[in-house]
């Protein structure tokens, strides 16, 4: 039977404090303690963090503030220090053995005893195991425990970063056993009790490279009430069928909590004869799925649905490209191959658009971000990188996948047993202020209210998609919202503009979706879902809770403590939520690694090259870069701007210069080289190049200036190599490591090299010439500053 829907900060630290919390290392030395309590991390000197480890839990003083105004603290006691394995390259210098860490935020090198080095040899990749702790006046002792390979070997990178972020990359025996011994197909008894759809022609809609079938769809038209609507199936692997609460199986896939996703490589949640067989929907075989039937009227909105386990028989497996291409040409090529299925590829996409009119409608927050993929040959090189482009197939999908979470959500909300609801707040009240002042800054016109809602922050992206600085707007947008968690504590869904929502639509990759399924076989049988004893969560897990705690308080105010302490019930729920939330980071943090590294690898083959690009982000100590044809992004550091004192303005979120009235804002449009790549710290940096004299002279007229033609900012027409490398190290304080020293700015130069004159040479020049004669020269005349 269809069920009807329903409709419906801390206070400040003070010397001698001791706090606790968990060390950040940072790649040029020093270090943060991240506090317990949520409030603003302490600054660790190099000198007190040759003592300690990256990730070590200690108790620190605070014994200072620094001169940026941090609480600088000195650590007292190791509390706990976490087993965890080191990564890094093995070397041998003056007959000393030791292991150079990949991860740069362990700070020091380890040694190795000559008889520690097992079957390695020098440059090799390798894992370490500490046996002796590092000391203020001795290095950290190890032994090496494993050999990864040369350092080009292919795929090295996603061996280094499943290590390195603590990726569970192997199953342990008994879960593998016991896949094993799962049947290799859908036998007489898996049917029993289940409704009968293999007449239905259920299809799967996915990219060209997928491996798992999670969902199968199926649209037609039906009457809802006395109006056309449609009659809409989501079918989802029943993963819950052979995963069974506590069993071996699932105690690997709670302890990944995510497949993750490498270029070339996926980690799986589950074994590949769930994954990639029994579970996946694979076209023209039988499997077992739970479906979400829904109908849905003209104006989009699910008016009644029902879920129901039930045995399917998929029809055809499509591709993104291959639907869209039959949805824009009914009489293609593509279309022709497939007669039988465009009617309900039809029918799909009226309900998508009746869809998109009730998203609409509700204000959900749609913006587009141009995502990338890259690409690579056998040998694991990059071959190209591309941008991913969303069409109808992908929307009406998503759309499909959306309608099916929420009924799941409203289902476990009118059963009334705990589950996972994915969260999604709204921005904090820090987070209101900075957007508020920004878009005052940039005249936009708009803001949003002391309690915004989606469509406000929709309608300013529409108001402003024809702006020149619409990529800046939209950025910032973004940058003020929360990121999305699982809790069994529903509070809606803020960027899709949901009351309630949930994921049930990807058992086979997401351990909440596994769950979820779990809660609503429940509700249907009538009997109550309890989890298993599951494994507490890990100091990391204990560190989002509070963080998350504490992000949602007014500024000022110390997270308010619940009247009522929660149920043991509601706690392990919350504790499988935090475990789910903290591993999707982790997966989410090393494919960014893995791609970083991947980018890098691939930059280093075009040193010394120019692209055009657009500034993605602007710093305090200098301008992020985005390659209109590599789509990789770099660092151009403050100090190849040009030689004057930049400024960054935070309300702007831009640098400005001085002197020539220069900006540099997100959606800027500039020329660079490439200067350097730090394979190791994952960095690559950018100098600007001649064509950006035009922003100069711009900048230099709007302000009264004249002068010769520019040369590339901060320096003479063709400088030496040298001359060019990189960045200064006064980015090191800021999380990125520049090239090398910058070259002071150049001396006015004689009369025959005037045609190389930089704008500030020029503007230097006529304020000597106005001296020698008397007049006033234009502009102020002031000192240029070094940055």
């Amino acid at each position: 039977m269809y069920i009807k829907k329903n409709t419906p900060g801390a206070a400040p630290a003070h010397l001698s404090d001791e706090i606790e919390g968990s060390i950040q290392g940072h790649r040029d030395g020093h270090g943060f303690v991240i506090r317990d309590d949520g409030d603003g991390d302490i600054f660790i000197p190099p000198n007190e963090m040759r003592a300690v480890l990256h990730k070590d839990r200690v108790r620190v003083r605070i014994v200072r503030q620094d001169r940026r105004g941090r609480p600088e603290g000195r650590v007292v006691e190791i509390i706990e220090r976490p087993f965890q394995p080191i990564i890094g390259r093995l070397l041998q210098e003056s007959g000393v053995w030791l292991v150079a860490p990949e991860d740069k935020r362990y700070g020091q090198d380890v040694l190795i005893p000559k008889g520690a080095t097992g079957a390695a040899n020098p440059g090799q990749v390798v894992v370490v195991e500490l046996t002796e702790p590092p000391a203020l006046f001795g290095q950290p002792v190890g032994r090496i425990v494993e050999v990864l390979g040369e350092v080009d070997d292919p795929g090295m990178e996603i061996e280094i970063a499943v290590r390195k972020y603590g990726v569970p990359h192997e199953f342990s025996a008994d879960c593998l056993a016991q896949a094993k011994a799962l049947p290799d197909k859908v036998r007489a008894l898996d049917k029993k009790r289940r409704v009968d759809l293999t007449d239905v022609p259920l299809v799967t809609i996915d990219g060209e490279d997928a491996r798992d079938f999670d969902d199968a769809v199926y649209c037609e038209p039906a009457k809802v009430g006395r109006s056309k609507g449609w009659r809409l199936l989501v079918a989802i692997a029943d993963v819950s069928h052979y995963v069974e609460t506590g069993s071996d199986i699932d105690i690997d896939a709670y302890d990944r909590a995510t497949s993750v996703y490498f270029p070339r490589r996926v980690i799986p949640m589950l074994p590949e004869k769930l994954s990639n067989g029994l579970c996946s929907l694979n076209p023209e075989v039988e499997r077992l799925c739970m479906v979400c039937d829904m109908l849905v009227t003209a104006k989009g909105e699910v008016h009644a649905y029902q879920f129901y386990p039930a045995v399917m028989f998929s029809h055809a497996r499509f591709t993104y490209t291959e639907v869209a291409a039959i949805l824009a040409n009914t009489r293609g090529p593509e279309a022709s191959k497939r007669k039988d299925r465009v009617k309900d590829l039809l029918n799909l996409h009226d309900v998508y658009r009746a869809l998109l009119v009730a998203r609409r409608e509700r204000g959900a927050v749609d913006f587009e971000t141009t995502e990338t993929q890259i690409v690579c040959d056998e040998n694991g090189r990059i071959e190209k990188i591309v941008p991913r482009t969303r069409n109808d197939a992908h929307k009406l999908i998503e759309e499909a996948m959306l309608a099916a979470n929420v009924c799941s959500a409203d289902f476990i909300a009118q059963g009334g047993q705990p589950g996972l609801f994915r969260v999604h707040e709204g921005p904090t009240p820090e987070k209101q202020e900075i957007l508020r002042g920004y878009l005052k800054a940039m005249a936009v016109g708009m803001s949003i209210s002391d309690n915004p809602k989606p469509s406000e922050f929709q309608a300013i992206a529409e108001a402003t998609k024809d702006r020149p600085d619409a990529q800046q707007i939209h950025t910032m947008l973004l940058r003020s919202m929360q990121q999305a968690i699982y809790t069994p504590i529903n509070s809606g869904h803020f960027g899709l503009a949901f009351e309630a929502y949930t994921h049930f639509t990807s058992p086979i990759r997401r351990y909440p979706d596994l769950l979820v399924h779990r809660v609503i076989k429940a509700i249907l049988s009538k009997t109550q879902y309890k989890l298993p004893a599951l494994p507490t969560p890990g100091e990391a897990h204990a560190k989002l809770a509070k963080r998350l705690a504490a992000r949602v308080a007014p500024p000022g105010t110390k997270p308010r403590k619940e009247a009522k302490p929660a149920s043991r019930e509601t706690q392990a729920w919350e504790a499988a939520g935090l475990h789910c939330s903290a591993n999707e980071r982790r997966a989410d943090e090393a494919s960014r690694d893995v791609e970083a590294w991947l980018k890098c690898k691939y930059m280093r083959e075009h040193l010394g090259e120019e692209y055009s690009g657009v500034v993605s982000a602007a710093t305090s100590f200098g301008i992020f870069v985005t390659l209109d044809a590599m789509y990789v992004e770099g660092l151009v550091h403050i100090t190849e701007l040009g030689g004057e004192y930049f400024k960054f303005d935070e309300a702007r979120q831009e640098l400005r210069g001085e002197r020539t009235g220069i900006r540099y804002a997100i959606g800027t449009r500039v020329r660079v080289q490439v200067s350097r790549v730090d394979l190791d710290g994952r960095k690559i940096d950018f100098r600007l190049v001649r064509e950006n004299e035009e922003l100069i002279g711009r900048a230099l007229r709007d302000k009264g200036v004249g002068g010769d033609s520019a040369t590339a900012p901060g320096g003479k027409k063709g400088r030496s190599a040298a001359e060019r490398k990189g960045s200064a190290a006064g980015a090191a304080g800021k999380g990125r490591r520049p090239a090398a020293d910058a070259s002071a700015l150049d001396a006015t130069p004689s009369a025959r090299d005037r045609g190389n004159r930089s704008p500030i040479q020029s503007l230097k020049a006529s304020v000597k010439q106005a001296v020698a004669s008397g007049k006033p020269a234009k502009g102020k005349g002031r000192k240029a500053r070094r940055s």
